[in-house]
């Protein structure tokens, strides 16, 4: 065998060590995130995809089942949920105290059906009039937006009569199909849920008087068998280039 041909042999071989080398170090990320976030992970996450040769498994729904099934050990190397049950996830010891990062804020909105008349929600007294005034409503009771909801029907003293209107939903995105699909007349969650779904019309944001934003915090778990990658991809998600992103699909991030 010619020089040649031997260095040629042993070039396509050192590159397909290399080749097989950085596909044994690429790692996989299970990532759990709010729905409200949804819209923009599906962007970012390709990103550090295409930059770092890692692959990321997402998995959106609402916070409160999220932290049940971590509770209960399934495994998981990143959640990004309410503030409050990642905190109580840190003070069990299941997610990483130090790598707790607030990712963003999304505001609360209305939708309705597509091409249904629009009413008015400019102050909390047309906002609660509107929800006198409609047949149903739908949303999920479990997520943050859920709870802040039912807080606020007892606020504006129409609890009892919400709970008569209410067709609760089990996940975040079965809100807009419930509205578009004509199951329920007013679906109400976080704008980025709501914003762009065929055959919904966003109304708006309910008023700033009963707002309450949606912030999604992210975490490594404790258990994560990829911590520094799971760490890295947080770092990712707080650049500016992703800030972009944040901001394009309607959400924010959390003032300091």
């Amino acid at each position: 065998m010619s020089t040649y041909i031997i260095r040629v042999v042993l070039v396509a071989a050192g590159v397909m060590g290399l080749l097989q080398a950085v596909t044994a170090m690429a790692a996989e990320l299970k990532v759990k995130a709010g729905a409200a976030t949804t819209s923009v992970l599906r962007e970012l996450g390709p990103r550090f995809e295409r930059a770092t040769g890692h692959k990321i498994a997402f998995e959106f729904g609402l916070s409160g089942t999220f932290k049940r099934q971590i509770e209960t050990g399934e495994a998981v190397d990143i959640a990004i949920i309410a503030p409050a049950l990642l905190d109580d996830l840190i003070k069990q010891g299941k997610i990483a105290a130090d790598t707790r990062a607030d990712f963003a804020r999304v505001g609360i909105g209305v939708a309705l059906r597509a091409g249904a008349p629009k009413p008015d929600i400019s102050s909390v007294a047309a906002f609660k009039r509107a929800l006198l005034n409609a047949k149903s409503i739908t949303y999920p009771p479990e997520g943050a937006t859920g709870i802040h909801l039912i807080k606020m029907f007892e606020r504006l003293e129409i609890g009892e009569q919400m709970k008569l209107k209410t067709k609760p939903q089990q996940a975040a995105e079965s809100v807009p199909q419930a509205v578009a699909n004509g199951e329920a007349e007013i679906g109400i969650l976080g704008a980025t849920v709501l914003i762009g779904v065929p055959g919904v019309d966003f109304v708006g944001l309910i008023p700033s008087e009963l707002q309450d934003y949606v912030v999604q915090t992210a975490g490594v778990s404790s258990s994560s068998k990829e911590p520094d990658t799971s760490r890295a991809f947080i770092r990712f998600l707080m650049t500016p280039e992703a800030t972009a992103v944040v901001t394009a699909k309607g959400m924010e991030r959390v003032p300091r």
